[in-house]
């Protein structure tokens, strides 16, 4: 928002934005620069690239100042002849018939619907400051914005690493289960030893998850290294966080053990805040 005075008038633009995948630019203006909003409308389009952006630009007299008017005498004439001939067929006396002809649109007309060049050049101004604020605005909501990503990552790389220590506990913890279960099956002596351990390997080689965090430390690297590219790349962050997401399924689904899965539904959680958050990079 910027407000610049002028004369005895204040001019004031204000500027209000939500996310939006595209520029709907909703642009409010007096009359009085009505033939210069496509300007206004460019520089909004070079300079915002997305949103839903609404822009108001209002003005305010001071009280001491004459606003001169003119009157259009040929409009007059005719709405007040239309009036006066309607209240004679409804049989209206028709006593205040000049003031709501002159209360018809277009019989009055102010100086104020006329801009002259130096006003202009005020409301430019104003308008371009305000336009300053809101991306110095943006600019700062972004670096916060980035941090929190950044911190969100983070959390997803400490959870790869927990998952990493827990890793060599459960194939133990899986024998001994698989172990116990066969022997209440079948008995200790109809257990083939070689068998159990082909078959036992042939299983944990199913739940191996080094190819997956492999890939999940790949993508975690790349999202960072996008996030410091200057152009915008929400885009970019979108697809990054899929595949991101992909991995750390995987991960959930081949864990078969209650504390890394745990880990993983974290790692989920902190996903899921990154998503949301990148709804507002451009």
């Amino acid at each position: 928002m910027a407000a610049n005075d002028f004369a005895k008038a204040k001019y004031t633009v204000e500027i209000k934005s939500l996310n939006s995948k595209f520029l709907e630019l909703s642009l409010k203006v007096p009359k009085a620069f009505s033939d210069k909003e496509f300007i206004l409308r460019n520089d909004c389009s070079k300079q915002i690239e997305r949103g839903k952006v609404n822009i108001s630009i209002n003005v305010e007299y001071a009280e001491t100042t004459i606003r001169t008017s003119t009157i259009n005498q040929a409009l007059l004439k005719h709405y007040y002849e239309q009036l006066k001939s309607s209240a004679s067929e409804l049989g209206d006396n028709g006593s205040n018939l000049l003031q709501m002809a002159l209360n018809f649109p277009e019989v009055v007309q102010y100086s104020s619907d006329e801009a002259t060049d130096d006003e202009w050049k005020t409301v430019y101004k104003t308008f371009e400051d305000a336009l300053a604020n809101f991306q110095e605005f943006r600019q700062d909501e972004g670096n916060v914005l980035k941090q929190d990503l950044v911190l969100r990552i983070n959390n997803i790389t400490e959870g790869m690493r927990l998952v990493s220590e827990q890793e060599p506990h459960r194939i133990p913890a899986i024998r001994e289960r698989l172990n116990h279960f066969l022997l209440e099956a079948v008995g200790r002596e109809n257990v083939d030893k070689n068998r159990f351990e082909q078959e036992l390997i042939y299983y944990i080689d199913k739940l191996d998850i080094t190819e997956e965090k492999i890939r999940l430390k790949s993508h975690l690297d790349y999202f960072l290294e996008a996030l410091k590219d200057k152009d915008a790349n929400g885009k970019k962050l979108g697809f990054i966080s899929q595949e991101i997401g992909r991995e750390i399924n995987t991960m959930g689904s081949k864990a078969n053990d209650a504390k890394m899965q745990q880990i993983v539904v974290g790692m989920k959680e902190e996903l899921e805040k990154v998503k949301e958050q990148l709804l507002n990079v451009l």
